[in-house]
């Protein structure tokens, strides 16, 4: 007989069982200069439309969530002023993450947004309506995954959560990166493919975000949509006693 703590979320490969007290709702880089028109992907012309049209069901999955009592983890991607924690300029890391050299030298059409990905501007605020909320955990990273040289795993372990479920941009990118780590580390991982989104790929037949969804349904971990999870948390409201 299950739990009546867990509830069953429809998700593919097959429904997924978590419990809500031992889960933690991750938002991975919702943040302006990736989600407002003025940050930094707007300016480069990289259509944001997708992360855009994500914000509305994250924020209804982060109300959920909260009251069930699901932890709820932001993760933002942002570096030092000076840049000490983004990788020389010509390694891997600093070339391909791209903005570290537009925070070195601005492209013209950046005008004075010189904060790109720089923390505690507001470039690296998250973005409107989906702001944290007190007790909500809120954490830098400097490199795709949120488990590179932070403190989340040690968080996530001090609560005794085992069950992530993920929300946020990119889903090829720094989404599939933490996902990647955190099966490394044996958490269940739970992809909801309308709470992400993924500009590379876009006008192909089969985008990037695409491709994430099967490799992380496949090997990685499940992926299902908001309104399964909510239906799924809504379940055990109505079946808790009062």
């Amino acid at each position: 007989m299950r739990s009546p703590t867990q509830v069953v979320v429809d998700a593919k490969p097959e429904a997924l069982a978590i419990v809500p007290a031992q889960s933690a709702a991750i938002v991975v880089d919702m943040q302006n200069d990736f989600g407002s028109d003025g940050g930094m992907f707007a300016m480069a012309g990289i259509d944001i439309s997708g992360i855009r049209k994500a914000i509305a069901p994250t924020a209804r999955v982060l109300a959920a969530a909260r009251r069930a009592g699901i932890s709820v983890v932001y993760l933002k991607m942002g570096f030092r002023p000076d840049l000490s924690d983004a990788g020389a300029p010509m390694s891997q890391t600093g070339s391909s993450i791209g903005h570290c050299a537009w925070a070195r030298q601005p492209p013209p059409q950046m005008g004075r947004q010189v904060g790109c990905l720089i923390r505690d501007t507001w470039n690296t605020e998250i973005v409107p309506d989906l702001g944290p909320e007190p007790g909500d955990i809120v954490l830098y990273k400097h490199r795709y995954s949120g488990f590179y040289e932070t403190d989340l795993d040690n968080i996530l372990k001090s609560r005794s959560i085992k069950n992530l479920i993920f929300t946020g941009c990119t889903t090829s990118v720094c989404v599939e990166s933490t996902i990647r780590d955190a099966m490394f580390r044996d958490y269940t991982s739970l992809l909801l493919a309308d709470c992400t989104a993924e500009p590379i790929g876009n006008g192909l037949a089969r985008s990037n975000h695409d491709a994430s969804l099967l490799v992380i349904q496949v090997l990685l971990g499940w992926v299902s949509e908001s309104a399964k999870l909510i239906t799924a948390l809504k379940a055990q409201d109505l079946s808790t006693p009062a």
